[in-house]
């Protein structure tokens, strides 16, 4: 039987694709890639439903520090949001394409599939991918049954129930996609723009459960990353659990985002990212007062256009990379101490400390300076002089 590889997560839509796969006449071999979000507990069933469905042999693969590194690290550097709303939480699906690619690769097998659907952005971030890691034949049982059929997930459920597979009676009201950078939750009436009810709350609590008092913590950076919470030394992914749940707990970056979708329709989603949030918000304080004017303006327009790219499934193109150096370049002087203010809704940077801040001590923004008035005066014709010769010039 010809090896192939299934990026596997245990759902309806993956299950389904095992013994699909398996009478197309392959040899399955599942992977599932814990981007923090599954409990050890969590990921037994997982395996367990993975041998149980057929497949040869199952992998768990755990790459939350990966996640850090390659895609948290560059997402808090760019300082953007796509659409200025949403915070790429997305972007674990790279890692997840790059773990099964590499199991490919061990098996000496050019098949890879995945169980993404035709409607989503998902099919395109995995595809794109798999094109650029390699010359592999990709393989999507549900694109392949959507032509057959309307209403995909019954017929995903009657095709296991039919070969004796248990199919849980458990429905959820919504879709949930969690990982250690926060939690994407759709369908129901969030789909229908309607407001998401009280089940839709994954990692924030709820406005009636707030603490009652605001939170301080400082956040010491080191060239552009977090490295300590509190004077706390803690690795990248602890810091951003840490920060999911003090965050979460006063209802930090919690927001209903309608975007643009990479195939053309609106999309509607819920999405809550404590950590990111407050992560963004510390760094972009502290680099505004570590870089020049010249700096703070460039660059969010490269930070911009790194986020739409990893958005629309052009994480492995080499312009991504080319902007992450940059990114990272000017970071060398991003290295101080972050004052946090936590409460209902909010985190606020009340508080910056770096050593290598832009401040002369004898020039205070509105208060005093080390120039004359004679020289402000004479600055502010030169700065004018293009403005004021245009109105001289047309005048009525």
């Amino acid at each position: 039987m010809k090896k192939i590889v299934l990026a596997f997560s245990g759902g309806l839509d993956t299950s389904f694709c095992v013994p699909y796969l398996i009478e197309q006449g392959f040899e399955v071999h599942t992977i599932f890639i814990n981007t923090g979000g599954t409990s050890p507990e969590e990921q037994k069933k997982i395996t367990k439903r993975a041998i149980e469905l057929g497949a040869k042999k199952h992998v768990n693969k755990n790459i939350d520090k990966p996640l850090w590194k390659e895609i948290i690290k560059p997402l808090i550097w760019s300082g953007s949001l796509y659409q200025e709303r949403y915070p790429a939480l997305c972007s674990d699906r790279y890692l997840i394409v790059k773990e099964t690619v590499a199991l490919c690769k061990k098996l000496k097998t050019k098949n890879i599939a995945h169980g993404c659907t035709g409607m989503g952005n998902d099919q395109v971030r995995f595809d794109l991918s798999i094109q650029a890691l390699g010359n592999f034949k990709t393989i999507t049982p549900i694109r392949e049954i959507q032509n057959t059929t309307k209403d995909v997930r019954e017929y995903e459920k009657e095709y296991l129930i039919k070969r004796g597979f248990r199919v849980s009676t458990l429905s959820s009201k919504y879709s949930v996609n969690e990982n250690i950078m926060g939690a994407t939750v759709s369908g129901s009436e969030i789909d229908e723009w309607n407001q998401p009810s009280d089940q839709s709350y994954i990692l924030c609590k709820k406005p009636s459960q707030y603490p009652k008092k605001d939170k301080k913590i400082s956040i010491d950076f080191i060239k552009g990353e977090a490295k300590k919470i509190n004077g706390k030394p803690l690795n990248g992914p602890d810091l951003l659990r840490y920060l999911n749940a003090l965050g979460g707990s006063y209802g930090v970056g919690r927001e209903i985002f309608t975007g643009d979708t990479i195939i053309g329709i609106k999309g509607r989603i819920l999405f809550e990212a404590p950590g990111i949030t407050i992560l963004q918000k510390a760094h972009k304080a502290l680099e505004e007062i570590v870089f020049t004017d010249k700096q703070n303006h460039f660059k969010p327009i490269i930070g911009k256009r790194w986020v739409e790219l990893v958005y629309s499934g052009f994480y492995f193109d080499p312009l991504t990379r080319n902007l992450e150096n940059f990114l990272e370049d000017v970071q060398s002087s991003v290295t101080g101490t972050v004052e946090i203010n936590l409460t209902s809704g909010r985190a606020d940077a009340v508080g910056v400390d770096a050593k290598k801040k832009l401040v002369k001590k004898d020039a205070v923004y509105a208060q005093s300076a080390s120039w004359s008035s004679d020289e402000s005066t004479g600055f502010i014709k030169l700065l004018g002089q293009s403005t004021a010769t245009w109105a001289e010039v047309n005048k009525k």
